[in-house]
């Protein structure tokens, strides 16, 4: 049957198995065409009436300094993937961001997803999501998510991606990874089998696990690794969870973010990007700047206190269009090592935090209010 006879329907779910059929063989030739693929599904679904190009990249490299241009990486984050038979519509979220960033010209340094791959931490949901991933055209960085380790403690992802914690540097910058979702053990007494663990912390509001927290032996470790770093050196921290204490009853918190704070005092730049809160989150702690990332899955409403002064509020997600407040974005790195994001909000505009913003405490280059009320 020719597709001009075939209903709305049919032509939705044979391009949704197709779907299905080609993540099994996804590499970087057939990923245009799933995608593609994808993206009609939504379409045919009445998921994507909105779509924003990313192209606004080309104004974050407007910013140039005495030493040169800084240069760009993009960034994804919190997909909480299922299993493929569980939910489908996570997977063409993900989907869609790789596409985004792979249509960027030019190219970014590097990616950088920022944790939440899976959603039960299952093995499943990893190697789905590490297939995924390998389409990235940039060279891609990991940071692991509550929802990617309490499953294995971490087991799988770690044979997956490697370490939990590491450094790097590139063009002057000094980039750190933390795994800051480590927790209490709250199981063992009570006799929880893995999956009971990875439920009890894959809760938003669940008291019976404890708060996040970076830990002793890691805090070590950040010392260590910034021994001979120079405190004139830019510092970029890449936290899952916030590196500040927004909301304890959802975890929007990590218990020792006061001593990993005083452990970057001393450095004169320092930006943390974090996931986990699924918004645009905007704070200044002393000598510390931080931002959140946008989810690609769900948005999370603000919490009812405790929110920074200097965030700009995203506008009230539509709850009848899947892909609204949500997105993917870029960061430009100044060669002070201070940042803009670029936050590409998928079906509103553009919304871009400046470091110039958070330097002047909030009075210079003030982000757009939204049009609409926040939530």
């Amino acid at each position: 049957m020719s597709d001009s006879k075939k209903s709305v329907e049919t032509r939705y779910l044979e391009e949704r198995q197709s779907l299905m059929t080609g993540l099994q063989h996804l590499d970087r030739r057939s990923f245009l065409k799933v995608s593609t693929g994808a993206m009609a599904a939504a379409v045919a679904a009445g998921a994507s009436n909105h779509f924003h190009s990313f192209l606004p990249i080309n104004v974050a490299y407007a910013g140039e300094g005495p030493a040169g241009p800084g240069f760009t990486f993009a960034y994804i984050s919190d997909s909480h993937l299922y299993i493929k038979k569980n939910n489908e519509r996570f997977v063409r979220q993900l989907l869609r961001a790789v596409d985004d960033v792979n249509k960027l010209d030019p190219q970014p340094d590097f990616v950088f997803y920022g944790g939440d791959l899976a959603q039960l931490g299952r093995k499943e949901e990893l190697d789905l999501g590490a297939q995924i991933l390998k389409s990235v055209k940039a060279p891609l960085h990991m940071m692991v998510g509550e929802h990617d380790w309490f499953y294995d403690l971490g087991h799988h992802w770690n044979e997956l991606f490697g370490p939990e914690n590491y450094s790097f540097d590139h063009k002057g910058v000094h980039f750190v990874v933390l795994m800051s979702v480590h927790e209490k053990d709250f199981w063992t007494a009570r006799g929880m089998d893995p999956a009971e663990r990875m439920h009890t912390v894959a809760g938003l509001d669940n008291a019976m696990q404890s708060a996040f927290e970076v830990g002793a032996p890691q805090r070590d470790w950040l010392k260590k690794d910034l021994a001979n770093i120079s405190t004139s050196t830019p510092i970029i921290v890449f936290s899952h969870s916030p590196l500040y204490k927004l909301y304890r009853p959802w975890n929007f918190w990590t218990d020792d973010a006061e001593d990993v704070q005083s452990i970057l005092k001393p450095y004169d730049h320092v930006t943390v990007l974090h996931g986990h809160t699924h918004q645009v989150l905007t704070n200044r702690i002393g000598n510390i700047q931080f931002h959140g990332m946008l989810s690609t899955a769900w948005p999370w409403p603000y919490a009812p206190q405790g929110l920074p002064a200097l965030t700009v509020q995203m506008n009230r997600p539509n709850p009848f269009d899947s892909n609204d407040g949500l997105g993917d974005g870029t960061v430009t790195v100044h060669p002070d090592g201070l940042v803009d994001k670029l936050y590409n909000l998928w079906n509103r505009n553009p919304m871009q935090v400046k470091a110039s913003y958070l330097s002047s405490g909030g009075k210079n280059d003030v982000p757009a209010a939204p049009t609409l009320a926040s939530y």
